[in-house]
C-alpha cells in the first residue's frame, strides 16, 4: 500500500509540473518538449531528486504515447494516399538512407569502435523520431501543410525499413547464424506485408465495426484496436509505431474524425509522459566525457536530415518554404535510436560508450531540433527567403527604342 501512495505522489507531482511547464511554454511560443526532457533528467537517475516508484509507470506511458502520436498520424490520411506518398517518396527514402546513415557508419568506425558498431550507430543517426515529429506538427499547427504528407512519406519508409533494420541488427548484435537471421527478417517482412493489406482492403471493414455514435464504445475501441496491432506487431520484431500508424490508416470516415477527437487529450497525456521518461532514464553523469563526439555528430547529421527533407519536398514540387519547413522538422532523434542503443548495450558485444554517446546525441537533437523547426516561421526568415526567391527570378529587359 506505501508504494501504491509513494507511486501517486510522484505520478501527480509529476503530471502537475509538466501541466505548468506545457503553460509556460505556450506563453512564451516555444515547444514543451525540451522542458519535459529537462524535467525527467532532473527526476531521473543521477538527478537532482530521483523517482524510483514510478519509474515503471513511465515507462509503459511512453510506449503508449509513441503509439498514440502515430496511429493519429495515421487517422489524418487514407490507405491511398499512404500507397501513392510511398510510391513517389521512394527515391526520398534511399536518399535518406544514404545521407544519414553513412555518417554514423563512419563515425564509429573512426572511433575504432569496429564495423558491428557502425552498423548500429548508422542505425541510430538514420531513424528520426516519428514520436517527436508528430508533436512538432502537431504543436506548430502545420499537419495540414503541403510539406506534411512528404514528412511523412519519409517517415514511414524508415519505420517500415526499421522493420528489417532491427531483426537484422539483433542477429548481428547475437552472433547468430545466417539462416536464424534470415528466419527473422522474413517474419519481419510478412507481418509488415499482411498488416499493410489489411488496412489497405478490409479497413473499411474495421471501420463499419466501430460505431461512429458511441463516444465511449469508439474510444475503447480504437485504443484497444491500435495496442493490439501495434503489440502483436512488436511481439513479431516490428516496430509497434508501423502498427499503430497503419491503425490509423485503416480507419476512415466519420469514425477517423471522431476517434481524432476522442483520442486527443490522451495523445497529449502520454506523448508527454514518452518525453519525460527518455529523460528519466538518462544519467546526466554519463554524458559529458561524450558530449563533444556527439555534438559533432548531431550537427553533421541534422544538416544532412535538413538537406534530406528539402530535396524530398522539392521533388514533390513544394514550394522553397515548404522546403526548409521538411527539412527542419526532419532532424530529431528520438525512440528507435534508444532502442538500437538499448539492444547493443544488452548484448554487450559493442563499445560501452555507445549508449551514452547514443543518449546525448538524441537528447541534442530533440532538444534542438523543435526549436530550429520553428525558424521557417520566423519573419526574418521569411524576409530573407523572399529576397532569395526574388534574387533568383529573371529580371525583366528594359525596352529598347
Amino acid at each position: 500500500m506505501h508504494e501504491t501512495e509513494t507511486l501517486l505522489v510522484e505520478v501527480g507531482a509529476l503530471l502537475l509540473l509538466l501541466g505548468l511547464l506545457g503553460r509556460l511554454s505556450r506563453r512564451f511560443g516555444v515547444s514543451p518538449i525540451p522542458l519535459y526532457l529537462v524535467a525527467g533528467l532532473a527526476f531521473g537517475h543521477g538527478g537532482l531528486l530521483p523517482l524510483a516508484a514510478s519509474e515503471e509507470f513511465f515507462a509503459v506511458g511512453a510506449e503508449i504515447g509513441v503509439i498514440l502520436l502515430l496511429v493519429m498520424l495515421g487517422l489524418e490520411y487514407s490507405a491511398n494516399e499512404l500507397v501513392g506518398n510511398l510510391r513517389s517518396a521512394a527515391p526520398a527514402g534511399l536518399i535518406d538512407a544514404v545521407l544519414n546513415a553513412v555518417p554514423g557508419f563512419g563515425f564509429a568506425l573512426l572511433l575504432g569502435w569496429g564495423w558491428v558498431a557502425a552498423v548500429v550507430l548508422g542505425g541510430i543517426t538514420w531513424i528520426s523520431s516519428s514520436g517527436v515529429i508528430a508533436k512538432v506538427l502537431g504543436d506548430l499547427g502545420r499537419v495540414g501543410n503541403r510539406e506534411t504528407p512528404v514528412i511523412l512519406s519519409v517517415l514511414v519508409i524508415e519505420d517500415l525499413a526499421m522493420a528489417l533494420y532491427l531483426p537484422l541488427v539483433t542477429a548481428l548484435l547475437a552472433g547468430v547464424g545466417l539462416v536464424k537471421g534470415g528466419i527473422a527478417l522474413g517474419v519481419a517482412v510478412l507481418t509488415v506485408v499482411i498488416v499493410l493489406v489489411v488496412a489497405i482492403r478490409y479497413g473499411h471493414l474495421i471501420s463499419a465495426a466501430l460505431s461512429a455514435k458511441d463516444p465511449e464504445a469508439l474510444l475503447l475501441g480504437v485504443l484497444g484496436l491500435t495496442l493490439l496491432v501495434a503489440g502483436v506487431a512488436a511481439k513479431l520484431q516490428v516496430s509497434a509505431a508501423v502498427g499503430a500508424f497503419l491503425v490509423g490508416i485503416a480507419l476512415s470516415g466519420p469514425v477517423a474524425h471522431h476517434a481524432t477527437e476522442l483520442l486527443s487529450p490522451l495523445r497529449d497525456l502520454f506523448a508527454a509522459v514518452f518525453f519525460v521518461f527518455f529523460g528519466l532514464v538518462t544519467d546526466p553523469r554519463d554524458m559529458p566525457p561524450v558530449l563533444l563526439p556527439a555534438f559533432a555528430l548531431a550537427v553533421v547529421t541534422m544538416g544532412t536530415k535538413l538537406l534530406t527533407g528539402y530535396l524530398a519536398a522539392r521533388r514533390a514540387g513544394i514550394a522553397e518554404p515548404g522546403r526548409w519547413r521538411a527539412g527542419f522538422a526532419l532532424m530529431p532523434r528520438g525512440e528507435f535510436s534508444i532502442v538500437i542503443a538499448g539492444l547493443a548495450v544488452a548484448a554487450g558485444t559493442v563499445e560501452p560508450r555507445l549508449a551514452a554517446l547514443a543518449t546525448a546525441y538524441v537528447l541534442i537533437t530533440v532538444i534542438t531540433g523543435p526549436m530550429l523547426a520553428r525558424l521557417p516561421d520566423m519573419p526574418w526568415f521569411k524576409q530573407r527567403l523572399r529576397r532569395r526567391i526574388a534574387a533568383r527570378r529573371p529580371q525583366p529587359v528594359p525596352a529598347t527604342d
